[in-house]
């Protein structure tokens, strides 16, 4: 089924992209929990995720960067806040520079994973992006970054189903 809805909340200064898979909470957890799963999909194909360090605790860090059709390769991080597996997720997430320096002016986001488990069978993976700011928001909004995240969850379904 992948992305059901994506929606922007300007008052509550949230973006929330919501996407329900055929599968268990445990089996949608490892979308996230295995660094070689999430670079088969966190990007969209055109942006390939490369992962370079993968510490899914409180406290712990992911990084990683995306390769552009262009050769260009913009890095990111989360800074993970809380993990209650295989059901949430809170990371703070940001940009970083080339040696991984978080980018001063492009704004934390605070992303929240949910996986709750759908009437019938499978899961709903909900997340959901806290920005700091109408302008912070607007800046990724106008990024691309709703689309991408369209792109991006729209390949879970062909990874699962592999």
């Amino acid at each position: 089924m992948s992305v059901t809805s994506i929606e922007k909340d300007l008052d509550r200064l949230t973006m929330t992209v919501t996407g329900e898979y055929d599968v268990t909470a445990e089996r949608a957890w490892q979308l996230w929990a295995d660094p070689r799963q999430l670079e088969r999909w966190w990007g969209p194909p055109t942006y390939p995720a490369t992962v370079e360090e993968h510490d899914l605790r409180p406290g712990g860090r992911v990084t990683y960067f995306m390769t552009g059709p262009e050769g260009d390769t913009p890095r990111g991080y989360w800074d993970v806040v809380q993990v209650e597996a295989p059901r949430l997720l809170v990371v703070k997430d940001g940009f970083a520079d080339d040696d991984g320096t978080p980018l001063d002016g492009m704004g934390v986001t605070s992303m929240q994973v949910d996986i709750v488990d759908r009437a019938g069978g499978g899961v709903v993976m909900t997340l959901t992006s806290t920005f700091s700011s109408l302008e912070s928001l607007e800046q990724m909004v106008e990024m691309g970054m709703e689309e991408g995240l369209r792109q991006a969850m729209g390949q879970i379904d062909g990874l699962l189903a592999a």
